[in-house]
């Protein structure tokens, strides 16, 4: 919700003056002054505002100041931002509940976090510059398999308890039998179950909680979860339960601790079918709640239906072995409103990080730290029994309840006066976790706390051995980890190599442009990102108590105040940890709104033809009905096709979903009309926030017609792309869908959709720092340099490709889509080969067919200059002269540089027997000392689906290949 906060406490007046040098605004901006005065003559225009009168709608154009204020210098941000850091305390965290203190390895944090080269790409849709990524993606993926004992793993979810959400919905899907009840263990994370009751209720699905081994009929549900082990920490042998669910046609589904798999038997041998979890204790910071790499492994027989990315192993067009996103990657886009899932990014960052602890441990260090953590907790359960305090749990593996009855409370203070956090597990009963970061003296600490009695505590060690508790029965069998990759880098030598290695073969923001349309690959500046490193903000468990987070209280009253200020809204949930989770808190809200005044029929949910594949899938997954409304030939919204199907669905209109500007990269001018027109319908408006970026500082949706919209944070707010996660989308709602907001998870409430109550809370900071650094009138220019780097592309590619969208006066939002059909029409050019021929000259490919088949949308963001502008379009202009050499006959399509892009080094050696010159071929900008190279040539996606392999080979194949 929203809070009162001023941005800007800059000292800086009239009479003190700023260091010019220091200003944030011209550094995040590309374009400098004389480049703009040169591209607005390209474009005909006299000034930026006349520039944008042409672009904006006159109706909802808003140049007034948002209340963001003035900017701050970058010491100022940090400054401001390390005294709300300060307001958070740092203690031993021993609450459990999902999420454990860790320590990533410096090497890694240094190399893979704090490193632009892999926190500024972007999702791997483009395989043969995203080797490195999606090498270590598949490490991910080999490890989550080898931990579950499960056969194929996807390359990450959102966290622990959507990752079982979307087990429950896989569940569903597979199971043979008609039942729509789910059980549910009740030894299961509260976050968890609130999530899954959330997802659960729009689809028509009974969550029934209760003790698996007691309460469970097999043949009355389609599926259960089962925890293991559970949030209490007692482990349980789940072979009967989950045999009895397999003889009646239901799905096991076990979420798991990844760090308990090391010593407990993987769920695969137990006979479940799913494993899902969350790999934050591999290396990842707690972070307030995230972001964290969920993980979903299943059964063979599920692949096709399994959410998510999935990485696999194809060959390039010259039989090397290569990389790339196999089968469903991108579900919603191909099924839409039949999607059984919505997600579009995942967590790949953290997964790199969990694949990287991974490889630095090997088995043998995940080994030792499990089977440390587990004895300090043997220790201490021991030492809590010999003090005469009841253990309930019997079997664990780190965590144990205890039942404290009328002295929970004083224990829990002497624990807080000693710097330790415990869970309050109610009824007089304690939670107690251990974790990597835990030390003998923090387990000393809690004996003195239950009985402060100095002298049973001294002769209390001598009764101890500290022997595991887990029975031969659930010991892990069988050797894991055999991939060579898990041995063969021990040294932080070996690993800083591997990792540099991996990241050399990649493209990501800090080499080129990328010209992603609606994905906004904007500047992720570097004081941005310097906070998240910092333990107060890294450190803190999301269910700490109050009084310790409330640093982070007063960050996200910033940041909700900055987003209410320039959207227009009234309230804001940062709940939502990506846009798909925005559009689906969204839709919940709205949902809700009808249902609160008795129209719980209204079911329709309206999207225009160009709205984004996740738009679809959400609304299905709220159990609205997706009605598709056409687009005329301009890229706006058809109103006699939106008025007709609005008169065929009377009554039944909950939402529209628009995506403003459009999906086809323009202002719409009927905006508001289409706004008033649904409103009449008694209908909502979701504004899908996805092009956030044209319109801050400029228009207030909230202002001019919407309801509600998420914030892709990652996208706008300047959060990086992680190589396709982590995200943000935080939701703006006006006043009346604000009580139908997402509740606090760990508490039960309604219609929570993450585990964590602020979702990714530590890469927040991000975002505020960006607010502050640009201020009204930092975050307005931006906008104003996105759209007028899009009309310069545009105008400049127009002799040579048509633009196929324009607004009313002939100018493109922030981004502009080139038509390549004729091309292909031509002389089978294909958008494929333009974007990997792009390779060649050392850029990332535009958005290849969407929202249009055979199109490139193509968005430069404000922080390109003109010269890196300028690159881009001569790169594009000289693969247009190719594919004229291909129209006059001078060279076959088939035989030209564009069907063999990418060159990669390979090309370089060897004889060369093509028609054009090696040199046209390798270095179409001619020689450069800075050239990419691809890894791989082009890779063949179809051969990679036939043949699937989606993990590592063990060592044994390498063997056998050396025979």
């Amino acid at each position: 919700m929203t809070r009162n906060a001023p941005l800007n406490t800059s000292p800086n007046t009239s009479l003190w003056p700023a260091h010019e040098d220091d200003q944030f605004v011209s550094r995040h901006n590309g374009p400098r002054p004389g480049e703009v005065v040169s591209m607005l003559k390209t474009l005909g225009v006299p000034s930026i505002d006349a520039l944008i009168e042409q672009t904006v709608p006159s109706a909802i154009l808003d140049r007034k100041a948002s209340g963001v204020g003035p900017a701050l210098t970058e010491s100022e941000a940090l400054a401001r931002l390390k005294q709300i850091a300060s307001r958070n305390v740092v203690m031993q965290s021993m609450i459990g509940q999902g999420y454990h203190g860790t320590i990533l390895p410096p090497v890694i944090q240094r190399n893979i976090l704090e490193n632009p080269a892999w926190y500024t790409a972007y999702t791997p849709y483009q395989p043969e510059i995203s080797q490195g990524r999606l090498e270590a993606l598949l490490n991910f993926q080999t490890l989550v398999c080898d931990l579950t004992g499960l056969d194929i793993a996807n390359a990450s979810l959102l966290d622990e308890a959507t990752a079982c959400a979307e087990a429950m919905a896989l569940a569903q899907r597979n199971a043979k039998t008609k039942s729509t009840v789910f059980f549910v263990d009740s030894d299961t994370h509260p976050q968890t179950l609130a999530v899954l009751r959330t997802r659960a209720e729009p689809l028509g699905w009974t969550i029934q909680l209760g003790n698996p081994e007691t309460d469970l009929d097999p043949a009355a549900v389609f599926g259960a979860l089962l925890s293991y082990p559970g949030s209490s920490g007692e482990v349980r042998d789940f072979r009967g339960v989950i045999a009895s669910l397999h003889e009646k046609g239901a799905i096991a589904a076990l979420t798991c601790d990844p760090l308990a798999l090391v010593m407990l038997e993987a769920p695969g041998k137990l006979g479940a079918d799913i494993a899902i979890g969350s790999m934050q204790r591999f290396g990842v910071p707690m972070g307030f709640g995230g972001p964290h790499a969920g993980f979903m492994a299943v059964r063979d027989a599920y692949k096709r239906t399994m959410p998510g990315r999935l990485v696999g192993v194809s060959r390039d067009s010259r039989g090397a072995s290569a990389y790339r996103l196999a089968l469903q990657t991108r579900e919603q886009h191909i099924r839409r409103e039949k999607a059984t899932s919505n997600i579009c990014t995942a967590q790949v960052l953290l997964a790199v990080i969990a694949s990287m602890y991974a490889v630095y441990h090997g088995p043998e260090g995940l080994r030792a730290i499990a089977h440390r953590v587990n004895r300090l907790a043997s220790i201490l359960a021991e030492g809590l029994r010999e003090l005469a305090v009841k253990v309930e749990t019997s079997v664990f593996f780190d965590t144990i309840t205890v039942e404290a009855g009328e002295s929970a409370a004083l224990v829990l203070e002497r624990a807080r006066k000693a710097g330790i956090n415990l869970r309050d597990a109610g009824q007089g009963r304690l939670g107690i976790a251990c974790d990597e970061t835990t030390e003998a003296s923090h387990i000393k600490a809690l004996w003195r706390c239950f009985c402060p009695d100095e002298a049973r505590l001294a002769a209390l060690e001598a009764k101890l051995d500290g022997a595991t508790t887990i029975p031969e029965a659930l010991t892990r069998s069988g050797a894991f980890m055999t991939a060579a990759v898990f041995h063969a880098h021990r040294s932080e030598t070996d690993l800083l190599r591997y990792m540099r290695r991996l990241s050399d073969m990649d493209l990501a923001l800090d080499r080129t442009m990328i010209p992603l349309g609606s994905c906004t690959m904007k500047l992720n500046a570097t004081a941005e990102m310097i906070p998240i490193t910092w333990p107060e903000f890294g450190a803190l468990h999301p269910f700490a108590p109050a009084d310790q987070t409330e640093g982070y209280l007063e960050l996200f009253g910033i940041l909700e105040h900055a987003l209410c200020a320039v959207s227009g809204y009234d309230a804001v949930s940062l709940q939502p940890n990506s846009g798909a989770q925005g559009e689906y808190a969204g839709l919940l809200a709205i949902r809700a709104y009808h249902q609160a005044n008795g129209q719980s029929e209204r079911d329709v949910c309206l999207i225009p033809a160009s709205a984004h594949g996740t738009n679809p899938a959400s609304a299905q997954m709220v159990g609205m009905r997706v009605v598709v409304t056409a687009c005329d030939a301009a890229g706006n919204v058809d109103l006699e096709d939106l008025r007709k199907k609005i008169a065929q669905h009377e009554g039944r209109i909950a939402a529209l979903m628009l995506t403003y500007p459009s999906t086809h990269g323009v202002y719409e001018e009927a905006v508001m009309e289409i706004c008033d027109l649904v409103h009449e319908a008694g209908g909502q408006v979701y504004l899908d926030g996805a092009n956030m970026n044209a319109q801050v500082g400029l228009a207030r949706p909230g202002l001019y017609g919407a309801d509600v919209s998420h914030f892709n944070l990652h996208k706008t707010f300047c959060i990086p792309h992680g190589g396709g996660g982590p995200g943000m989308g935080p939701i703006g709602v006006k006043a009346h869908l604000a009580p139908h907001l997402p509740g606090r998870p760990e508490r039960g409430d309604a219609r929570a959709v993450s585990a964590a109550p602020f979702g990714s809370a530590s890469i927040l900071p991000i975002s505020v720092a960006y607010v502050l650094m640009m201020g009204d009138d930092g975050l307005r220019e931006a906008t104003e340099m996105a759209i007028l780097n899009a009309n310069y592309i545009a105008a400049r590619l127009e002799p040579h490709y048509p633009v196929l969208y324009r607004g009313a006066s002939g100018r493109t939002a922030h981004e502009c889509i080139i038509d390549l059909r004729p091309l292909k029409d031509a002389v089978g050019v294909t958008v494929d080969d333009i974007a990997k021929r792009l390779i060649d000259h050392g850029f990332h490919a535009p958005t290849v067919s969407f929202p249009v088949a055979g199109t490139f949308m193509i968005e430069p963001t404000e922080s390109e200059g003109k010269a890196e502008l300028d690159r881009f379009c001569d790169a594009m202009i000289a693969i247009r002269e190719e594919i004229r050499a291909i129209e006059s006959g001078s060279i076959a399509m088939e035989a030209s540089p564009l069907r063999h892009a990418p060159h990669s080094t390979a090309d370089l050696v060897g004889e060369w027997d093509r028609e054009y010159d090696r040199m046209q071929g390798c270095f179409p900008n001619g020689l450069d000392r800075v050239k990419y190279f691809a890894p791989v040539n082009r890779i063949d996606n179809a051969w990679g689906d036939r043949n699937l392999v989606c993990s590592c080979p063990d060592i044994s194949s390498y063997a056998e290949a050396a025979e």
